[in-house]
């Protein structure tokens, strides 16, 4: 279900940023807003979180880039958890910040009375799944509210309908088992704490059923013992490129790429591509088609198989993943590029993963530039012919069939 606008607004692209290098690689590569982590109050507590001195860094690129930052401050507070709150939230105000975005109703408390002037937005942890509640935060002062990851399309139009508070939806990334990442398996089974930054992801373990009549002891009721995947409460990952236009036509103001702790190969690609295809369909509704090249380059960076999650339908078993992989990842992000000469047509490589001469790589940047070639020489930093390139974040130069530009990647096909 649909609610055609009168007129279209451009949803912004919202890309995850676990580091400095993924905000600025994800800005480059064409997100309109970023989301980040200070060093409290967040879920992703190995996500490479922000100091104080990093967020002002990253503001000032963003302004520069004419995007935003927005700080994810989204824990569920236990007793004690609040304190220190209000002076970092007046802190990130100060910096910069254009939001921050929270679920617990404590830090949505101290947020808006002690940092007064910053927006706040709903976290998806919150759980919105009606008009109703939207309203509620709405007439509490917050800006904007993210809907929880299984409101259906049907859904989201009629929410859109009757509230006029922003809209922020997820359109990519991986799925919670659990009702909007509210979880406690990673809590019994681990010891640390899903809701407050620790989660150890007891949801993508593999499984097994086993018989267990004498204590400690075990058998498999299962053929394949304990390497069978039968049992699994793992979800595929959520990709909306080929219904960007639900989104737009449903006045969702922002599209949101779930991944802070994703490398800047998954970063700039995702980012790149739902750029790619906003900036198509804004350009002429009419005549949109969802390019297959766009659907290939997300697979190019696929951690598990994909689906549309809970938007037109309730996930079945092949939203789940147990046994073989039904699709893998293909390509490794293998480097990036420092520098280009016009004249000689030489371009300066920094190495992230092994490759060497006789294989065929792909150079890409923003703006969904490509092309790939066979690396036929290279040369080390004293200019020394090498065949290899072995050593991570080594410095290199090879000679490029077509123009590159400092920031564009590079990656090959695995295997």
């Amino acid at each position: 279900m649909m609610t055609k606008q009168t007129k279209l607004k451009r949803p912004e692209v919202l890309a995850p940023a676990g580091t400095l290098e993924k905000l600025k690689v994800a800005i480059q590569y064409g997100a309109d807003a970023v989301y980040i982590g200070g060093n409290a109050y967040g879920l992703r507590s190995r996500a490479g979180n922000f100091s104080y001195e990093e967020m002002a860094e990253g503001v000032a690129f963003a302004k520069a880039h004419q995007a935003k930052v927005y700080v994810a401050a989204n824990m569920v507070t236990h007793e004690g958890n609040q304190e220190g709150a209000g002076e970092f939230f007046r802190t990130i105000r100060d910096i910069g910040i254009s939001a921050v975005i929270i679920s617990d109703p404590a830090l949505i408390e101290i947020c808006a009375t002690e940092a007064p002037g910053l927006p706040i937005h709903l976290s998806t942890q919150a759980s919105a799944t009606n008009a109703e509640t939207l309203e509620f935060w709405r007439e509490e002062g917050l800006e904007r509210v993210v809907l929880a990851r299984e409101v259906s399309m049907e859904e989201l139009a009629e929410i859109r309908r009757l509230t006029s508070v922003e809209i922020e939806a997820f359109v990519h990334g991986a799925m919670c088992i659990s009702y909007s990442g509210r979880c406690t398996l990673s809590n019994h089974m681990s010891m640390r704490d899903a809701n407050r930054g620790g989660c150890s992801q007891s949801c993508r373990w593999k499984y097994d059923l086993f018989d267990m009549p004498f204590g400690t002891e075990r058998r498999s009721l299962t053929e394949n013992g304990a390497v069978s995947e039968d049992f699994s409460m793992s979800a595929v990952d959520m990709s909306m490129i080929e219904h960007i236009p639900d989104f737009i036509q449903n006045g969702v103001d922002s599209l949101k790429i779930e991944g802070r702790m994703k490398s800047i190969h998954y970063v700039s690609t995702v980012a790149n591509v739902y750029k790619a295809a906003v900036d198509s369909y804004m350009a002429d509704p009419d005549n949109y088609v969802c390019k297959q090249e766009w659907i290939d380059e997300l697979w190019k960076v696929a951690q598990r198989e994909l689906s549309t999650g809970f938007y037109y339908h309730v996930p079945t078993e092949n939203e789940q993943l147990f046994g073989k992989r039904r699709k893998i990842p293909q390509y490794k992000f293998i480097g990036d590029v420092l520098a280009y000469d016009k004249t000689t047509k030489i371009a300066t490589i920094r190495q992230r993963n092994v490759f060497e001469t006789g294989d065929e790589i792909e150079f890409y940047g923003p703006g969904f530039r490509h092309f790939s070639q066979i690396v036929r020489q290279m040369s080390n930093e004293e200019n020394e012919p090498i065949d290899r390139a072995p050593h991570p974040m080594m410095i290199l130069t090879m000679p490029v069939e077509q123009p590159v530009k400092v920031g564009d990647m590079l990656r090959k096909k695995k295997g």
